[in-house]
């Protein structure tokens, strides 16, 4: 008989198993030569000029270019790696910029401590303001139908089109079959309350509807309105038959861009026949002082590496850069995706690149993910930068499926020290950081913060089938405010497929509230296998601080799970094989149950674990007495006991010296680096925002 290790049976189930960093692939450095070239952009230069000199001189003879496109130009010219040094100011593009294999080694940086931004959009002026004080500006290119947007941003902060109902919540009045043409593929209709969506309302074909379903939103287009039969028929379709993509009686809606609906300041509509904008202004605001942009490109910044020819965009680095105003326009079709948004792109997009680096960048006010590394991408990081104000989520590692060509498998990335928060602001159901068929990566040290949906994501399988997604590390990160009552089913950390490698550990988790069920902490989803979870503190979360749905041979180690709304720790499917082993941990409650869901069976390890329950309630073990439960062979050395926290009303979950928890071996958590290592005096927490979706409502 030949033995194979753990890695070798996976080998031989078809999993790919890549080593722990990338065999030597040639030199890491391209032939351009040691020596390095310095180039000058500002908005005061000039693209005849040589690009030398960081100002003009006095004769203005010569100084910075004014492009970065003719920088990089000038660089590829040259022939040896190219420092790009861009001057603060706004510059304006009408293409992304596209870096090749040709530009590996260059780095584009900001000038000093100077913040360039790097702007997708068009800044609109000219505006003509009416006898009732809203603003107006023709547009022809929308006119023309060379141009279309969906956000707009006033002096730094979006602004959203109008919105019916103006608080809270349209509820569908009951469902209707698929038509004809979208039977089998998707829901395309239901029916609506009288007086809810109207078949007279201006460029109906441009009205839009937000469904909410479990979790995530359809974005869908009016194509008509039966307003005797109060059926609304949508140009698409949700794009799945499953009873997730359905829209049933009670499913919340909400119907955007209706021109009939324009009232309240800070909200805009664009029509798209006569090309007119019309915005109310914000008090304060004034059309001549105002900077108002559209964005126009969908992407700012393409990485284009030759996959299947193996070359690499290598080493290239964009540091100190703002990219700002990236486009998203809803298709004909609407938008409907089943999970996490992954359909769209990042506004960064790479494909092929090696060793590529993001530092201190800023990306915000965009329509998709800021960040993508896809196809053949390795070895790259994303550093100390600020994502904000997302139209979808944040990072976005690897593919949906597994490639048939090994290089082109994405891993060893890096996301460390950013800030992610504020997403969804179109799209709900998208994630701060998505890691798909992908290994070695590593998600460390961020705050991720204000989403709808997930936090972070890990695996792109659903039961047992291979899966890339192992040997992924999530570690210090600081999730919270994930959910708000918005979408359902999610995790402050979610995870998908078999992990062997995969660690969570010293994760600070809190405040993950969803809209019906799911609002876990750390949620192993379908066929997680051979994870460790360790030393994370999760609180608040409103079903459990962990649940796993099923799954095989999970480590659950010394752990803080505190302040479940509805349960502590849940457990969906028994299977035949153990699910997970729970030691260690402490779990401290005032509300719901010690174990919610599914405990029959046996085929789960609970131990050396202090539960306590601070509003005085005898526990329970899944309806069971203490007694009984370690009758049955689970929790045997575990005690119920007060574990001492400091304060944990306010989170802090340090022990005080004398906890029983450390008699039995369970060890303290530092989770005080929790999130970015900061300069010391930068604030930790990130800004607030306007919310982009109702809370819900007092029913739900």
């Amino acid at each position: 008989m030949v033995s194979v290790g753990r890695m070798g049976l996976l080998a031989l189930a078809g999993i790919l198993i890549l080593p722990g960093r990338p065999q030597a692939e040639g030199a890491m450095r391209t032939a351009k030569g040691n020596n390095t070239l310095r180039l000058y952009v500002a908005t005061n230069g000039n693209d005849s000029w040589s690009g030398r000199r960081p100002a003009p001189n006095a004769s203005r003879t010569d100084g910075p270019f004014a492009t970065i496109a003719r920088a990089q130009r000038a660089a590829r010219e040259a022939g040896i790696p190219a420092v790009v040094a861009i001057r603060g100011g706004t510059y304006y593009l009408s293409e992304p910029l596209v870096f090749t294999p040709e530009d590996s080694d260059d780095t584009y940086t900001s000038y000093g401590r100077e913040r360039p931004v790097i702007s997708g959009g068009v800044r609109l002026t000219g505006w003509r303001r009416a006898a009732d004080g809203r603003w107006e500006i023709e547009i022809p290119q929308v006119r023309s139908g060379e141009w279309s947007f969906v956000q707009l941003f006033v002096n730094g902060q979006r602004r959203y089109r109008p919105r019916l109902p103006k608080n809270g919540y349209y509820f569908i009045e009951d469902a209707v079959p698929p038509s004809p043409k979208a039977e089998g593929h998707g829901f395309d209709r239901f029916r609506f309350r009288a007086g809810n969506i109207s078949a007279n309302w201006h460029n109906l074909q441009d009205v839009e509807v937000l469904c909410f379903q479990v979790w995530t939103m359809a974005r869908m287009r009016v194509a008509s309105v039966d307003e005797a039969e109060h059926i609304v028929t949508f140009a698409g379709n949700t794009r799945g038959t499953a009873s997730y993509s359905s829209l049933p009686k009670g499913n919340r809606y909400i119907v955007e861009n209706v021109r009939e609906a324009l009232s309240a300041p800070g909200e805009w509509y664009l029509d798209q026949k006569s090309g007119v904008l019309t915005y109310i202004p914000m008090r304060g605001e004034s059309p001549q002082r105002a900077v108002v942009v559209a964005p126009r490109l969908e992407h700012l910044v393409l990485i284009q590496g030759d996959v299947p020819g193996r070359r690499w965009v290598r080493n290239l680095t964009l540091r100190g850069l703002s990219f700002q105003h990236a486009n998203w326009s809803t298709p004909p079709e609407g938008n409907a995706y089943p999970q996490a948004e992954v359909n769209l792109d990042g506004v960064v997009k790479a494909e092929g690149a090696r060793g590529c680096v993001l530092q201190n960048c800023e990306v915000s006010h965009v329509g998709t993910y800021a960040i993508e590394w896809g196809a053949g991408c390795r070895e790259n990081r994303v550093e100390g930068c600020t994502l904000t104000d997302l139209g979808a989520g944040g990072v976005k590692i690897g593919l949906t499926s597994i490639p048939s060509d090994e290089e082109a498998v994405a891993s060893h990335n890096v996301v460390r020290n950013c800030t992610i928060a504020h997403c969804g602001r179109l799209h709900p159901a998208a994630v701060g950081v998505w890691i798909g068929h992908s290994p070695y990566n590593t998600v460390e040290h961020n705050e991720i913060a204000d989403l709808y949906y997930t936090g972070v994501s890990v695996g792109w399988s659903w039961g047992y089938g291979p899966s890339l997604a192992h040997h992924n590390t999530i570690a210090y990160n600081h999730i919270h405010t994930i959910g708000q009552g918005v979408l359902s089913d999610m995790g402050g950390i979610y995870t998908l497929g078999l992990s062997p490698g995969t660690e969570l550990h010293h994760n600070l988790i809190h405040d993950v509230n969803s809209f019906d069920y799911g609002g876990w902490g750390i949620y192993p989803d379908e066929g997680t296998t051979d994870m460790l979870i360790d030393n994370n503190v999760v609180y608040r979360a409103k079903s459990a601080g962990f649940h796993q749905h099923y799954g095989r041979n999970n480590t659950v180690h010394n752990n803080v799970f505190a302040f479940g709304q509805q349960a502590q720790i849940m457990r969906t499917r028994a299977e035949e094989h153990l699910s997970f082993t729970f030691d260690h941990n402490i779990v401290y409650f005032n509300e719901g149950v010690l174990l919610g869901s599914n405990w029959s069976g046996s085929n789960y390890q609970l131990d050396y674990n202090v539960y306590w329950d601070a509003s005085g309630r005898p526990i329970t073990f899944a309806g069971v007495t203490f007694e009984e439960w370690q009758k049955k062979g689970q929790d045997v050395h575990s005690l119920i006991a007060d574990p001492l926290f400091v304060d944990p009303s306010h989170g802090d979950f340090r022990l005080k010296p004398g906890s029983p928890a450390l008699g039995l071996g369970i060890k303290p958590i530092d989770v005080s680096t929790a999130g970015p290592i900061l300069p010391p005096g930068k604030p930790r927490a990130v800004s607030t925002a306007p919310r982009a979706f109702p809370p819900p409502p007092p029913h739900a």
